[in-house]
């Protein structure tokens, strides 16, 4: 796999003034004016949603798009093929994933990575790459689900934003229901390449994010070492 940038949380829809994460993610395609396609499946394909991100990848002079699966849905292997990047946003990780295998995009997906195309996203976009995350799909808890497997162990995203994300992640690593991974906080992005944590940038001076394991039954946090971008805010 190629760069694979997860989101812990906010971003352009939540913070239009700090498109300082957007701006990382185009900038791995180096490319001047990068075609960026955005899949908002995880929220329905939600009109707000894909107008907050034309608006703000279009201050960012990409050339954004998006894909819908709930309405007429285009030549997928035509649509991923042309992408410098691909931003998943967030929502239900749980009916995105069963949609998206339906029409059979993860194939396509690790075929865009292996060509060069920066994949991405934030919380259900963050999430999807690994091989389990913590979401709430459910309404009555946090539950550990399925990733794609780009990348190996668990991630859980919100980790500072929803209080209950920490104390989930710890219970279930104790369980033994997840495997060790990484929780990344609002405002956060790690930066994986071919598999391997490259580095965690952060648009936020004092958000961070977590490797976290479990030793003899105590879970522990290490922290890591993050680059604060300075905010940008787009045309």
């Amino acid at each position: 796999m190629g760069d694979i940038i997860a989101i812990g949380g906010a971003s352009f829809a939540a913070e239009p003034r700090n498109l300082a994460l957007d701006r990382y993610i185009l900038d791995q395609t180096r490319k001047d004016r990068p075609n960026v396609l955005f899949i908002p499946t995880a929220t329905g394909d939600a009109d707000p949603y894909v107008a907050k991100f034309y608006a703000a990848y279009a201050s960012l002079d990409a050339r954004p798009v998006h894909l819908t699966f709930f309405q007429r849905t285009p030549d997928l292997r035509r649509l991923i093929s042309t992408q410098d990047a691909i931003y998943v946003g967030g929502g239900n990780t749980k009916s995105m994933l069963a949609v998206w295998h339906e029409w059979g995009l993860p194939d396509l997906l690790k075929d865009a990575s292996a060509a060069g195309t920066v994949l991405a996203g934030v919380s259900a976009g963050a999430i999807c790459w690994f091989e389990q995350g913590i979401t709430d799909s459910w309404g009555d808890r946090l539950r550990p689900l399925e990733g794609l497997g780009f990348i190996a162990g668990s991630c859980c995203p919100h980790y500072d934003g929803e209080p209950e994300r920490r104390p989930s992640f710890h219970a279930l690593l104790g369980r033994g229901e997840v495997k060790p991974g990484i929780a990344i906080e609002d405002g956060v992005a790690a930066h994986y390449r071919n598999g391997r944590l490259e580095r965690v940038v952060t648009a936020r001076e004092r958000s961070r994010a977590y490797q976290v394991t479990i030793d003899s039954g105590v879970v522990r946090e290490n922290v890591l070492p993050a680059t604060y971008l300075q905010a940008e805010t787009g045309k």
